[in-house]
């Protein structure tokens, strides 16, 4: 059974199930599934919790020992396995399968994943866990959901917010929601119950926007300048190194340009696409892109790429940062062509 971390808090009331699965890559989303099990297994005398993390080497016997076990002091227990890189191997996905179908005797399990490649979620483990477990999926939120999400926030602690104040606290916090929920919670403490003005929510919030050069990469396909130049902005602000920057977009503008080159040659763009490695939402992505983008654009933006990653290596004269953002911002501000 499939759900979201909002419908996790109504689950819960019905008792604990023997499997969960939090999937994903947003701390915060995972921290409150977290705690929000957590607090339940304790409420029905879950008062031994064991943390197991998958790392080189790990021995998953432990699991099925741990199973075995009695314990002394509680009478349910509760065990979280944490596969950091979403990677359990042949020995550890034949473990998860067995967990999956069998569960552990007076024990609710927490499976810990990140955001899975095709592999893995098509993997004979991960299809026992989604037909056997609650998955929870951890989706990173987008910034056009992002003030909608603050003023639910808001409204837990009694507060609320004109639309304009949300938008400026989505603006400050984008790309950190840790940042993002910690600022909520100030406002809660700093101000009384009822209505937030503008003005003293610019006084109360910081700038903790984090970015980082794969969301540049995104925005620099959605042909969103204003958000491509935000992000350039705060990267240099947070002194990201340009080489850092670099591999990212040429892992964006490469595949790009070969999608492009075999759109001109007459073939199928989603067999392209999918040659590339470019799957689900990004697809979109990627076609709007080629829409605006010409194959004699996407070839000069490649070699410019090259040319600023010597720049960046100290091997040419020049300023990496200042060609990294004219080229960026170059590509996300063309519009989509007229036939």
């Amino acid at each position: 059974m499939r759900l979201t971390p909002a419908q996790l808090e109504n689950h819960l009331k019905q008792g604990l199930q023997a499997i969960y699965v939090l999937v994903g890559d947003e701390p915060l989303a995972q921290r409150e599934c977290l705690d929000a099990i957590r607090a339940v297994a304790r409420t029905q005398g879950c008062d031994e919790r064991t943390h197991l993390t998958v790392e080189r080497n790990f021995n998953w016997q432990q699991i099925q020992a741990f199973g075995q076990s009695i314990s002394l002091f509680a009478s349910q227990r509760l065990l979280e396995l944490n596969i950091p890189n979403g990677k359990p191997g042949v020995e550890g996905g034949k473990v998860l399968q067995t967990l999956a179908n069998k569960g552990l005797p007076d024990t609710t399990v927490v499976i810990i994943l990140p955001t899975l490649e095709r592999e893995a979620k098509n993997s004979t483990w991960f299809s026992a866990l989604e037909a056997q477990a609650q998955v929870i999926t951890l989706n990173e939120m987008d910034a056009n959901q992002l003030p909608k999400w603050i003023a639910n926030r808001l409204t837990l602690q009694g507060q609320h917010a004109s639309e304009q104040t949300l938008a400026f606290l989505a603006h400050q916090v984008e790309g950190n929601l840790l940042a993002a929920n910690q600022e909520v919670q100030k406002l809660g403490l700093l101000y009384p119950q009822g209505a937030l003005s503008d003005e003293v929510v610019r006084e109360a919030v910081l700038n903790v926007s984090r970015f980082d050069a794969f969301q540049l990469g995104e925005a620099v396909l959605a042909g969103d300048a204003e958000r491509t130049a935000r992000i350039l902005q705060g990267l240099q602000d947070e002194g990201e190194n340009a080489v850092a920057v670099m591999n990212p977009l040429m892992w964006v503008l490469r595949p790009l340009l070969r999608i492009k080159q075999a759109e001109m040659r007459g073939e199928n763009i989603n067999n392209a696409m999918t040659s590339a490695r470019i799957y689900g939402d990004r697809q979109t992505l990627v076609k709007r892109a080629l829409g605006r983008l010409s194959l004699k654009q996407l070839e000069a933006a490649t070699q410019k790429l090259a040319d600023i990653d010597k720049t960046a290596k100290g091997v040419m004269l020049g300023d990496a940062w200042l060609e990294i953002s004219r080229l960026c911002f170059g590509l996300a501000k063309i519009q989509v062509r007229r036939r």
